[in-house]
């Protein structure tokens, strides 16, 4: 008999959903995924989870339109709904508490660990908290993360200004090249495919230039083919990621790891 707890999440932001499902399985959960609140109610219809974890702005029926459904519904509304969504204005947090749901979690402050925390809260009835306080022993590391998706910018971010580093970040290849002219970071987190010049092509750039010798560089990217893989290692890369592969905490333990070993810390 399955004694599996049932999670459904209902996001349609790829890759966070893909982060959710693959951490929540991980830890034991039976979790599913719905990229609409259509396709979510169903969903909570048919399998009766233990949780839900919804966002708000979804296409078709968004999270509020789900909320305000699974309030009218007896044989629903019984189930706990944490909100996972980039709106937090004190309004719109009154409305959807009102609607029902049990807790709220901010996209741009997103942790694996505050939703398994609120996760267990609710399920298992599991009272846990979390240290939030930065690690200063790492300030004088600088990391500089190259990105034009700001989602996963914001995420990476508050993961890494935890760990106590000094982060500075840049929206595309130009802005990164710029950064570099007057700063040498420690490491690197460089996407691939951005407007104007692309990650390639900034990692050929940083490779030619000897003030960048012992800069660490991790790519971390949507590309997973085998040969995207050996382009950016060929062209000096110490590390390649794929996004929908790696959990934030991942990424961090990869960082770490990497700068361990090249001294930095």
């Amino acid at each position: 008999m399955n004694t599996k707890k049932k999670i459904l999440i209902i996001e349609d932001e790829k890759i966070l959903g893909d982060i959710l499902l693959n951490k929540l399985n991980t830890e034991g959960y039976e979790a599913s995924w719905e990229l609409n609140g259509i396709s979510g109610l169903e969903s909570m219809r048919s399998s009766k989870p233990d949780l839900v974890l919804l966002d708000i702005v979804m296409p078709q029926k968004d999270g509020y339109e789900v909320l305000e459904e699974v309030h009218k519904d007896q044989t629903l509304n019984t189930i706990p709904i944490i909100i996972i969504s980039n709106s937090g204005q004190p309004i719109e947090l009154k409305r959807i508490l009102e609607l029902g749901a049990k807790d709220y979690i901010v996209k741009a402050d997103f942790s694996l660990d505050e939703i398994l925390v609120k996760v267990r809260k609710y399920i298992h009835k599991e009272e846990t908290s979390l240290d939030d306080s930065p690690n200063k022993k790492h300030a004088h590391v600088k990391i500089l993360i190259i990105e034009d998706d700001t989602f996963i910018v914001s995420v990476v971010k508050k993961r890494l200004d935890k760990e106590g580093y000094d982060i500075s970040t840049a929206k595309d290849g130009v802005q990164a090249l710029e950064h570099l002219k007057n700063e040498v970071p420690d490491l690197i987190l460089l996407d691939v495919v951005m407007p104007g010049i692309n990650g390639f092509e900034v990692l050929k750039k940083i490779k030619a230039d000897p003030r960048y010798d012992n800069m660490a560089v991790i790519i971390f990217s949507n590309l997973s083919q085998e040969h995207e893989i050996e382009e950016g290692k060929k062209l000096g890369a110490d590390e390649f990621l794929v996004k929908s592969n790696f959990t934030p905490q991942e990424v961090i333990e990869t960082i770490n790891a990497l700068l361990k070993k090249k001294g930095k810390i």
